[in-house]
């Protein structure tokens, strides 16, 4: 354990908590972590927090931006050590059983997350809701997401290597930032440990927006996944409803007791569309994530670009333009050949819509690509 280790506690009016965090922190300094350093982040205290931590040795630096997540981000950045051990200064974990984490650290692991539910969770120390609803739920997504094994995604109690929190990369300045390090983390194929961990009852009042933090996590979660948000529904959705126009350009289609119709028709020409649109957001997202280094260049990109062009885009868009005109110029000439008397053509002016629509999408969803393109270095 030669390593110097950096403590990194954010603090907003923590003075019931933050001066017992910080005794255990010095005991396990004085008993051989010699080479640690303690850093509080001060996120605009208005009680005594800030004092007692001067008390107890630590190093103070100062956020004024009010966040989660940027506290952290202040913290870190002034952090010296080669490991970074962070938690909350409430008093809800114990900063006695760091040492489990170091060692894991030690061994070649870059990221350690600590599992309250592997572990001993003490009376009332979560709320109901929160211990058999939300973390359950939200720590689901993530595993279904991205196809981790993490169980605690929510934990606050973590250690990563400086290395590691470099390649991360991290930007969230609110409650998400916890959830975007565990993104990042599997992104960057990080070896990660979890770690069994007691969990008490914060001291002091709770930060936490129930609701809203939860929306914050799930949004994180949907924003890098792409594929999800956007590739999977948008395709389903498109293959789908482009079949049942197709089934309904010929006729009524009967469904047991029930007809559908022209009616139905249009429903489906339209989320056909919609189905396009996402497909295309999704392209867009899944390039603009790669070249922000959001996340890493996936199976899709790579097959889809050697593919496609933007070039090809707008000529097969022009295509597909052209055929959705001819269609309608088809159905003016059988207009005129009843002298623009009685005409019963919906169906094929439905369909000829539809193909028109999304010829001109890819037309102007290409040449969007291609200004994407124009700003990727990769190019």
């Amino acid at each position: 354990m030669n390593k110097k280790i950096s403590f990194v506690l954010p603090c907003l009016n923590e003075e019931r908590g933050i001066g017992k965090c910080l005794d255990k922190i010095n005991d396990l300094i004085a008993r051989g972590f010699a080479s640690a350093e303690v850093i509080v982040v001060d996120n605009n205290s208005t009680d005594n927090s800030v004092a007692i931590a001067r008390e107890k040795n630590a190093r103070v630096v100062v956020e004024h931006e009010r966040g989660y997540g940027a506290a952290y981000l202040r913290g870190i950045a002034a952090a010296n050590g080669e490991y970074i051990v962070m938690a909350d200064a409430d008093n809800s974990y114990d900063f006695m059983e760091t040492p489990g984490f170091i060692q894991a650290l030690d061994a070649g692991f870059e990221f350690v997350i600590g599992s309250r539910f592997k572990g001993r969770m003490h009376k009332n120390a979560m709320p109901f809701l929160n211990r058999y609803l939300g973390n359950p739920v939200l720590s689901g997504m993530m595993r279904f997401f991205l196809k981790t094994t993490v169980n605690d995604i929510h934990c606050g109690f973590r250690a990563f290597t400086k290395e590691a929190y470099q390649r991360m990369n991290l930007k969230s300045k609110g409650m998400e930032f916890a959830s975007e390090m565990v993104v990042a983390a599997i992104r960057e194929h990080l070896r990660i440990r979890e770690v069994p961990i007691s969990y008490y009852p914060r001291e002091g009042v709770s930060k936490l927006s129930r609701w809203k933090d939860a929306w914050r996590h799930i949004k994180c979660m949907l924003l890098f996944s792409p594929t999800w948000l956007y590739m999977i529904p948008g395709l389903s959705t498109f293959v789908f409803s482009f079949l049942m126009v197709l089934l309904l350009l010929r006729g009524p289609l009967n469904v047991g007791m029930h007809t559908m119709d022209v009616h139905f028709m249009v429903l489906f020409s339209f989320t056909t569309l919609l189905g396009f649109q996402l497909m295309a957001l999704g392209y867009f997202a899944k390039m603009y994530g790669v070249q922000q280094g959001f996340f890493k260049e996936d199976g899709f990109l790579r097959i889809f670009e050697r593919f496609f062009t933007p070039d090809k885009g707008i000529f097969t868009g022009g295509a597909i333009f052209a055929a959705g005109c001819l269609i309608n110029v088809w159905i003016l000439v059988q207009w005129i050949a009843v002298r623009f008397g009685e005409f019963h053509m919906v169906r094929e002016a439905l369909f000829a819509l539809t193909v028109s629509i999304i010829g001109i999408q890819l037309i102007f969803s290409s040449f969007f690509s291609d200004l994407l393109y124009f700003s990727n270095p990769r190019r």
